[in-house]
């Protein structure tokens, strides 16, 4: 049986991706990020790198200007990008497929825009037989509710034999992907398939189907390593998880711990991270003691700077990092390494993870977290919440130094972080939430200062002048386009 190769592919990426609202307002579903990267550019990337394939189309609709302004002509990724737009996204998946039509007179792969895939043998899937008049990928599953929201197949003597699209009854373990090969046959069963009962459209899915039904040979193509159909938020997170936890032990943690006047406390906070991260970095601004010395002894590396303030020293640290993974603590000894497990686990499952010192059980007696501090710090977080409400995020803390972010991401919002004080904390914060990225608080303990009096909170005067800097930054950045 003769083949051909497959040299061009179809994307469809129109759908206004109701079930990613809020994010949908703004975006397209396609390019929700995963691993830092829009679902489409993974895709794009498989499909030149795995299937070698470089001729590539687009169809657009909602928000089109998202893909087409990212991708342009696809130079930037050694590829021929071309787009065919759906001026009404609603007409659903088949229709929108006709549109390609003239442009599709060969076999072609198509995959959907909303597909992501990691470590699959896509490069297997790359000819289409004589006499086939289709190719499905089908990964195995056990995982009913994935195989109920999308679709199935039975298969006879390596014959697809049905298509069933959100079956009611799982009788297999068949879970239909977004992968396909087709002949330009498609578009003629797409036009003779009548529109769905259910949903008043024609249904690409039955499309195949009638086909089938008619003696169109169909062949599955079990697809193997990570995938997932991007349907909804707790998609996007929950690849991003199940990405972010590939060889997480092997990822690289760096310490960073902006320092002033700190010799007599700095090396017990060395030593009580030391064993549990990869690098240990002291910014040292224009200290006038020996916390340089004390800390290099102690297995840190220095950094001894000449810095306008509190946020200009953390972010030198952040800069000189080199890890995967960056943790900032204080050098007076508040925070302690007995948190340090749950940032790691809950950094996963997100872009940053913050702290918060208002769970009155997890501060320690004498600390500097009376009541009304505590408020303060809880009023401001809510405001923050309401000025960004469409991110969902929950914070009650915006004064927490101690966090978590993944350099990535950092270098997604170091460019446009300006603040040399300590506001530098909660700019940090909204500027996550700006670039859209997932951000989550989680309480830990907080204890009595080991040294001189707080830089920034250590008495009325110093709190004040601190909510004034983090309330003038909040209502800038909330008035700003950017």
């Amino acid at each position: 049986m003769s083949k051909l190769k497959i040299n061009k592919a179809l994307i469809p990426a129109a759908g206004k991706g109701i079930r990613t609202y809020p994010k949908n307002r703004y975006t397209s579903k396609v390019m929700l990020e995963i691993m830092d990267r829009p679902i489409l550019e993974n895709t794009i990337i498989l499909l030149r790198d795995s299937m070698e394939i470089k001729d590539i189309s687009i169809i657009t609709g909602h928000l089109s200007n998202n893909i087409e302004d990212y991708f342009g002509d696809g130079k930037n990724w050694g590829v021929k990008i071309s787009y065919i737009h759906c001026s009404d996204p609603d007409i659903g998946l088949a229709k929108g497929i006709l549109l390609a039509e003239k442009m599709f007179q060969e076999p072609f792969l198509c995959i959907l825009g909303d597909e992501y895939y990691f470590n699959s043998n896509h490069h297997e899937m790359t000819e289409m037989p004589d006499g086939i008049f289709a190719i499905c990928a089908i990964k195995e599953s056990h995982n009913i509710k994935e195989i109920e929201k999308n679709y199935t197949v039975e298969i006879k003597n390596h014959l697809v034999t049905k298509v069933i699209e959100k079956p009611a009854q799982i009788t297999h373990w068949n879970l239909g992907c977004g992968t396909f090969l087709f002949t330009p046959e498609i578009f003629e069963w797409i036009r003779k398939t009548k529109p769905s009962q259910r949903t008043g459209r024609v249904e690409f899915l039955e499309s195949i189907d009638l086909a089938v039904q008619n003696g169109r040979k169909v062949k599955p193509f079990f697809i193997n390593g990570i995938y997932f159909n991007v349907n909804s938020i707790e998609d996007v997170n929950q690849c991003n998880y199940v990405m972010r936890s590939l060889d997480f032990d092997k990822k690289k943690i760096s310490l960073i711990i902006p320092a002033y006047n700190e010799e007599n406390v700095i090396s017990y906070v060395i030593k009580d991270f030391m064993p549990h991260v990869d690098e240990v970095i002291v910014v040292d601004n224009q200290s006038v003691d020996k916390t340089s010395e004390v800390s290099i002894k102690a297995g840190a590396k220095v950094e001894k700077v000449n810095l306008k303030g509190y946020g200009d020293t953390i972010r030198h640290g952040l800069e000189k990092a080199s890890g995967d993974i960056l943790i900032i603590v204080e050098a007076d000894f508040t925070f302690r390494s007995k948190d340090l497990g749950k940032f790691l686990e809950y950094i996963k499952d997100a872009d940053m993870v913050i702290g918060t010192r208002t769970t009155r059980q997890m501060i320690e007696q004498g600390a500097n977290m009376n009541g009304l501090l505590r408020l303060g710090n809880l009023v401001v977080a809510k405001l923050v919440e309401l000025f960004w409400w469409e991110e969902e995020p929950r914070f009650t803390d915006v004064g927490c130094t101690y966090r978590a972010i993944w350099k990535s991401a950092y270098d997604k919002i170091k460019s446009e972080l300006k603040s040399p004080g300590p506001e530098f904390s909660v700019e940090m914060m909204i500027r996550m939430l700006k670039h859209k990225k997932r951000v989550l608080e989680i309480p830990i303990s907080y204890y009595s200062r080991a040294g001189d009096m707080p830089k920034h909170s250590g008495n009325w005067a110093g709190i004040i002048r601190t909510a004034s800097r983090m309330l003038s930054l909040i209502f800038k950045e909330r008035l700003s386009k950017r």
